[in-house]
């Protein structure tokens, strides 16, 4: 079903290579709250006007791929050398074990997700709700993340009871 919203974007991005220069740094400030730099190209500003145009329309990009070009950007800027982790590829067929409250959880790898249990899920943050009954990080509960709070902790060795204002756990 296409709705109205559809088809005014569509037509707006269809007019956009039809606009002068100074129309699209005029959409530019309105879709980006700032102004343009006088040196973009015409064709960058129809492209950048063209993507928020859609992002405002369809919603943007997802959270981690957001803090992964802010990241590549500040090591841009930082002049370091650029280092982008790849996630690691999970091939159909591969079986992810978790132990978790004194349970063993299998789970398999498919071609379009995974399946515990007979039941098959898209996502691994989803089937780690299903086991945990929380929302989880489902490649930081079978492993496949870091935990960033574990690895920013300082490592101080063994602790006693009660140090600070811990008890023994």
């Amino acid at each position: 079903m296409v709705t109205r919203q559809n088809e005014a974007s569509k037509e707006a991005l269809a007019r956009l290579p039809k606009l002068d220069i100074r129309e699209l740094r005029e959409q530019w400030c309105r879709l980006y709250k700032a102004d343009t730099s006088p040196r973009l190209s015409r064709e960058l500003l129809i492209r950048a006007v063209a993507y928020r145009m859609q992002e405002v329309a369809l919603g943007g990009l997802r959270p981690e791929r957001q803090r992964q070009l802010r990241q590549f950007a500040q090591q841009l800027n930082g002049s370091q050398e650029v280092r982008i982790r790849p996630r690691p590829e999970l091939k159909p067929g591969t079986r992810l074990v978790r132990e978790w409250q004194g349970r063993t959880y299998d789970v398999l790898v498919l071609d379009d997700g995974f399946s515990w249990q007979g039941t098959s899920y898209r996502s691994l943050s989803a089937l780690a709700g299903k086991i945990t009954g929380t929302a989880w990080s489902g490649p930081l509960f079978f492993g496949l993340k870091p935990n960033r709070t574990a690895a920013l902790r300082p490592s101080r060795g063994p602790r006693s009871a009660g140090e600070d204002g811990d008890a023994a756990s």
